[in-house]
């Protein structure tokens, strides 16, 4: 079932129009990333260790493209790693006030502080591609998105692991708290309907990004500027890239 559906997924993406609502970036413009190749796999427990994270890139560090939100402008800094079997992704958030409440896989954690991925492992489209939004909590919600605005919640990540590390009180409103790690392995294998694992030199895109705050207050913060109108991430036309190197 999940196999069929999967295929259906991938047919009613070819099938579809792109919905133009973002301004698309020339290659030149998007921000990149070398994904470096690492030897063991990683630990995934939340604890971004210097000396299993020190083969990574220098870390991205997410902008804030929306001047329109009111909510506090707290640094996340991102980093990847890959191996044969793996997308290694690790994020360092600094937050004065952790909170989360979705406990319910395939719930809208979005609304809770929460870091996602955004994957298109096929760049040559941008009809469909693969998101993972995880809350502090550790709860996931992993889909399909089509047309940038579908969302095939019936996909399930095969062998993902997620690690979170909380440096104060979570959802304990009085107090003053100092931030949340996270890190998480996703298994290449998810992908097979639309491309191999990488080797040294592919690239595909991706976005990171980070929902943080209470309402009123929010901020979105990312890797790459959706270039829409409105504090919202998916515009996989404007992607970075992830170029897979040694």
């Amino acid at each position: 079932m999940r196999h069929r559906m999967k295929q259906i997924v991938l047919r009613i993406a070819l099938a579809m129009p792109l919905a133009g609502a973002a301004i698309a970036q020339t290659a030149a413009t998007k921000p990149k990333y070398e994904v470096r190749r690492v030897k063991a796999p990683i630990s995934i427990d939340g604890n971004i260790e210097a000396k299993e994270w020190s083969a990574a890139s220098p870390a991205i560090e997410f902008i804030f493209p929306w001047d329109s939100q009111t909510g506090a402008k707290q640094k996340t800094h991102a980093r990847l790693l890959w191996d044969d079997k793996n997308l290694y992704v690790a994020y360092e958030c600094e937050d004065t006030d952790i909170t989360a409440q979705v406990q319910s896989h395939d719930e809208f954690v979005y609304r809770d502080d929460t870091v996602e991925i955004f994957l298109n492992v096929k760049p040559s489209q941008t009809m469909a591609y693969y998101c993972i939004e995880t809350n502090v909590l550790g709860t996931v919600m992993d889909y399909v998105c089509i047309d940038a605005q579908y969302y095939m919640r019936r996909f399930d990540m095969k062998g993902l692991k997620v690690g979170v590390k909380v440096d104060g009180t979570l959802n304990m409103r009085g107090d003053k708290d100092r931030g949340w790690s996270l890190e998480m392995a996703i298994p290449w294998e998810n992908f097979a309907e639309m491309a191999k694992p990488p080797q040294i030199g592919t690239i595909f895109t991706a976005n990171l990004n980070r929902w943080d705050g209470t309402e009123p207050n929010r901020r979105l913060s990312v890797f790459a500027d959706s270039k829409l109108n409105w504090p919202h991430p998916h515009a996989p036309e404007n992607f970075g890239q992830l170029i897979f190197v040694k």
